[in-house]
């Protein structure tokens, strides 16, 4: 093989794990249980596959997948052949799906059965040149290629290929402010250089058992999944949340490291089966998303494990940027995010572009080598995001007087719910679009279980009357599940600035409580 002698790419994860502990477990999905030396094989043969398709170096391969081991050697295998990950959030509307898959151009898809059962969803995909069916949950059609069958037949060595370490490795789609996704691009140095730095800053080793829980589609569980097996340790892949199913894994593999947002670790917290489950391989809990309630940190640390922390990032810059850590969890409460990660700077700027000193509220900025290469196709985003030589999050924050990162707000109209992005004019618009409407303002507030749950305050044109019940069904009949409001308020005017714009922070703090607990204080 003719190569880079500095040679940095993504699927020598997997060749690197297979040359070092060939027979060590890599990942485990149900009763699979996949060496690192299988890993390698299976990614190198679809590798072979793909470049025998006709696909070319930098062509992007789309993937419509739930967790599953075909999933990780499919994702591997598009990095060896240097190709483009291009992976769908499922819970996204066929629209959006095929909004993306158009804009990243894919010349090939791989999709779960399942998935094709519905007529918009492959409507989507007959889009696509050529399609790759895995038999996750469902029977493949004899419509498209089945992923066991193309892998047959090929060759389990490397293929040939020269790949240069800020060559385009994956496009996460993520929403943008026009409610369209923007094409975040990520290098093969960005990932590899974040894993190595989650793995130094939590002491990752090839001891550690990771369950990955949310889905992989996510930059946060893949973060997660790439330091693992950068570490050379065990992933054990999982689907859906169930707090008894996590349990009886947690046990069954003798978990070590798990990540999963606060009010999962409630859940399983409050089973029934958690006593008289052995959690005592733990050593770290991980959690994301949104702040940890005092009271249930206080008692996981006590009953589950002694080291719980908070990392924080966005797809921007590959996670994670800050950590709020375990030596900080009981010393202090409230929106901590912490410190940075060893490659990261983080600093907090005014409009004008200058750094402030602590005590003082800006944007939080990065910098650093997982940086996103820019937006796909959207010179203009790029530029935007990275003025005065940093990278600009959208969020608001300031520096406490020993360095700690404490979030203040979201400058943009970002709200986070459940893990998702939810662009807050997308769901006014919906909104607007009903008859009865007149004005609309979506925020997110605090909830117990999506950290930020999708809220709506409408006011009504004169003469005419909707209930909530309509607007949200209205809503959710035009969005993702994850987009639509969980609630919607008709209230008798709309706070507005002189310039006629919603004033979301008279409605954020007159709400703020609105999703509390009954007696809670």
């Amino acid at each position: 093989m003719t190569d880079r002698i500095d040679r940095v790419a993504l699927g020598d994860v997997a060749a690197r794990g297979a040359r070092r502990s060939p027979d060590k477990i890599a990942l485990v999905d149900d009763g699979v249980r996949l060496t690192y030396r299988q890993l390698d094989d299976e990614s190198n043969r679809f590798a072979h596959y793909l470049l025998a398709s006709g696909l070319e170096r930098g062509d992007r391969v789309a993937t419509m997948c739930a967790n599953s081991y075909r999933y990780v050697i499919a994702m591997f295998g598009i990095w060896k052949a240097g190709l483009v990950w291009v992976p769908l959030n499922v819970m996204l509307l066929p629209d959006d799906i095929g909004y993306i898959v158009d804009h990243a151009e894919a010349r090939l898809a791989i999709v779960d059965t399942p998935f094709l059962a519905a007529a918009p969803i492959r409507a989507v995909f007959d889009r696509v040149p050529s399609v790759i069916v895995t038999p996750l949950g469902g029977v493949p059609t004899g419509a498209a290629l089945e992923f066991d069958a193309v892998l047959a037949g090929q060759p389990s060595e490397e293929p040939d290929v020269t790949i240069g370490d800020r060559d385009l490795a994956l496009i996460m789609y993520t929403s943008g402010t026009t409610g369209r996704p923007k094409g975040v691009m990520h290098h093969h140095l960005a990932v590899t250089t974040a894993a190595l730095a989650n793995g130094a800053d939590m002491a990752w080793s090839e001891d550690d058992v990771s369950p990955q829980l949310l889905p992989l589609f996510h930059c946060a569980q893949h973060s997660m999944l790439m330091t693992v097996l950068t570490a050379n340790g065990t992933a054990v892949l999982l689907r859906g949340f169930d707090p008894a199913k996590m349990l009886e894994a947690m046990q069954r593999e003798r978990a070590t490291f798990v990540f999963m947002l606060p009010a999962m670790w409630a859940a399983v917290l409050d089973h029934p089966a958690r006593a008289s489950t052995d959690l005592s391989s733990l050593r770290m809990g991980l959690y994301a998303m949104a702040p940890m309630a005092e009271p249930l940190l206080r008692r996981l640390i006590a009953e589950v494990c002694p080291n719980f922390a908070l990392a924080s990032g966005q797809t921007e810059i590959y996670p994670a940027t800050v950590v709020f850590r375990p030596r900080e969890q009981l010393r202090r409460f409230g929106p901590y995010w912490g410190t940075s990660t060893p490659i990261v700077e983080t600093a907090v700027m005014d409009d004008e572009g200058r750094l402030l000193p602590r005590g003082e509220t800006g944007e939080i900025v990065h910098r650093g080598p997982n940086v996103m290469m820019g937006y796909f196709k959207d010179p203009e985003a790029t530029a935007e995001a990275r003025r005065f030589g940093w990278h600009h999050t959208g969020d608001l924050g300031m520096f406490d007087a020993d360095g700690q990162l404490v979030f203040m707000d979201r400058k943009k109209d970002f709200i986070k719910s459940g893990g998702e992005n939810v662009v807050s004019v997308k769901v006014e618009a919906v909104l607007l679009a009903h008859p009865a409407v007149a004005t609309a303002a979506v925020v997110g507030l605090t909830h117990p279980h999506w950290g930020e749950a999708v809220t709506a305050f409408v006011t009504c044109k004169p003469g005419v009357s909707v209930t909530e019940d309509e607007l949200i069904a209205h809503a959710r009949e035009r969005l993702a599940g994850f987009e639509a409001p969980k609630v919607v308020r008709v209230i008798d005017a709309m706070p507005m600035t002189a310039t006629g714009k919603a004033q979301k922070h008279i409605l954020r703090a007159q709400y703020r409580d609105l999703y509390a607990p009954v007696g809670a204080t």
